[in-house]
């Protein structure tokens, strides 16, 4: 049923206006379902302003009314109006009739697409069945997927030689024909790049297809994508040179590049409780030389830890997925419980595999100089090591569902730089589902463990500590450690920690969530550490602002309450 209200209404008798007071109400009936649903939309397309009950007003009424129902397939309809006395209702009574059925669907594909598969799959799901009742809709989108689907692949000649929807009302029948003539599929060709500063062999690997191959235009999407992730490029236009289509069956690809600029800086301020506010300092230079090497580094500023860090990246012949970094990194730690200052340099070899993981393998020197019991200590290590990491992620900023997995391997021997001879394993574990779209839960797990002859002779660096922000929380950042007769925090042999974490959309980009989290740094028995709290989640453009409330429902001498604020994505 509809009911609009209609505004006063004016009506000229003789030389004089007439007012009709009161307002005047239209009521449709007779109508349920997507029925109801498509006279209201139409319906309402009628500015409130030009509402009547006079006859040229029930005409148009008809007349939208009807044609809601024939795009469902209803062609028989019988409308009927009636006034009440007081000239206040508009009354539209609607029997529907019984609906038009589709008696012959009559789909023709002729030319290379007519084996298609993916062109046998489409009309093979499209809803259109003969005897099924007519919906304008289903037989458009039919219509415009075959003629879509042919561009996508190649078919750029296609055209339909007929196209028709043949409805004969006074039987209730109706008959679709659609016929497409999809010409020869045309392949990629001779591909063409301008504007490019970077060896052409270089950019010439990017493309993810050869000449000869059948066209898709996901491929060109795919290119277009591997050109821009390179980052060596501020514009990226890859397409096919379409007014070549009729001159041959290899269509010619045209790859218009512009250089990105040479140096690139950014600065950012932010905070966590665990190291207080930060300001962070990055310069870039996305391209070096004509081989695509690239620099860039970095400076982390907080009152606690200051850290500075530079790579430089070479890419090999696959560049996306296979390349060598060299990279250096300094670190400052002043607290009262932990002084260091770090140094690395380390070799790395990456592989981004098919199956989504990336691979590295990297020989890493260390030098740390550290206070323990009051005496300045120097350790030195060099560790090659192995590690994978896979994320996937589904849902944006906040995903919806995801995981990421990491793990790392890394050895150093006493007979080779190394204080000690030392196996290192470190892996973490993290899974996002959902219910609906109201509601998310979290699960971490994070374990490690360093198998030393000497493990006293263990730099800080290399020692496990738990508590903080991304950690448990309810506990000072690293405060979760093994501690020596003195009281001094050691850092344990081994780590396990683990998180649960629930979380309910408030409205919006606000979520709240409760958690519970579990973990140590041991060396022989683990002393577990349970805190517990909740908190609430913002979703930034550049990630989820956590905001926590958490207490230590283990610390001594009583439980405390702790406040840890981060910004940083989940996976």
């Amino acid at each position: 049923m509809i009911k609009r209200l209609l505004p006063p209404l004016f009506l000229t008798l003789s030389p004089a206006l007439v007012f009709a007071e009161g307002s005047v109400s239209l009521d449709v009936q007779g109508l349920s379902g997507a029925l109801q649903d498509n006279v209201n939309a139409y319906v309402s397309a009628i500015a409130e302003n030009e509402y009547s009950t006079s006859l040229r007003f029930q005409s148009r009424l008809t007349k939208e009314i009807n044609e809601a129902l024939n795009a469902l397939g209803y062609y028989n309809a019988k409308i009927d109006f009636s006034v009440n006395e007081r000239g206040d209702e508009l009354t539209v009574k609607v029997n529907p009739g019984p609906p038009t059925r589709i008696k012959l669907v009559d789909v023709q594909l002729t030319g290379e697409a007519e084996k298609d598969e993916d062109f046998m799959r489409l009309i093979r799901i499209s809803p259109l069945k003969e005897g099924d009742t007519l919906n304008h809709n289903q037989y458009d989108s039919l219509k415009s997927g075959i003629r879509n689907l042919a561009l996508q692949k190649g078919y750029f000649d296609g055209a339909y030689t007929m196209s028709r929807l043949e409805v004969i009302p006074e039987r209730n029948e109706a008959i679709v024909r659609l016929h497409y003539d999809s010409g020869i599929r045309y392949q990629f060709g001779k591909v063409t790049i301008t504007g490019s500063q970077i060896d052409i062999q270089k950019v010439q690997s990017l493309q993810p297809y050869k000449v000869g191959d059948e066209y898709q235009v996901a491929k060109v999407g795919e290119h277009n994508q591997n050109l821009s992730n390179t980052e060596w490029f501020s514009s990226v236009f890859v397409e096919p040179e379409l007014s070549e289509v009729g001159k041959g069956r290899e269509l010619p690809m045209k790859v218009s590049l512009a250089p990105q600029v040479r140096n690139q800086f950014e600065t950012g301020l932010g905070y966590s409780t665990d190291v207080g506010a930060k300001v962070k300092f990055g310069w870039k230079k996305p391209w070096l030389n004509e081989h695509g090497h690239s620099f860039k580094t970095s400076l982390d500023l907080s009152i606690p830890e200051q850290q500075v860090t530079a790579s430089y990246k070479i890419p090999l012949d696959d560049v996306l997925k296979d390349y060598y970094v060299i990279q250096y990194g300094l670190k400052n730690v002043n607290r009262s419980d932990k002084k260091t200052l770090e140094s690395n340099l380390a070799f790395e070899r990456h592989w981004v595999l098919d199956s989504g993981w990336h691979r590295t393998a990297y020989l890493r020197y260390l030098v740390e100089n550290y206070e323990f019991n009051s005496q300045g200590e120097l350790g030195q290590f060099v560790l090659p090591g192995l590690s994978y990491s896979r994320v996937v992620s589904r849902g944006g900023v906040l995903p919806m569902s995801g995981n990421k997995q990491t793990i790392m391997f890394e050895v150093g021997d006493e007979r080779a730089l190394s204080e000690t001879s030392v196996f290192r394993l470190r892996g973490t574990s993290t899974w996002i589902s959902s219910i609906g779209e109201n509601h998310r839960g979290l699960f971490k797990v994070d374990i490690g463990a360093n198998i030393a002859s000497d493990p006293s002779k263990l730099s800080p660096s290399l020692r496990f500590y738990v508590g903080g922000d991304n950690s448990v929380r309810g506990y000072d950042y690293e405060s979760i450690s093994p501690v020596d007769d003195a009281g001094n925090k050691t850092g344990g042999q081994y780590l396990a920690t683990s998180s649960l974490e629930y979380q309910y959309r408030l409205t919006g980009n606000w979520w709240a969530a409760t958690f519970v989290d579990v973990g140590d740094a041991f060396d022989d028995d683990p002393e577990w550490k349970r805190g517990a709290g909740f908190g609430i989640r913002w979703v930034s453009p550049v990630g989820p602002v956590k905001f926590d409330y958490a207490k230590g429902l283990d610390t001594k001498p009583q439980a405390e309450w702790r406040i840890h604020f981060s910004l940083g994505p989940e996976l």
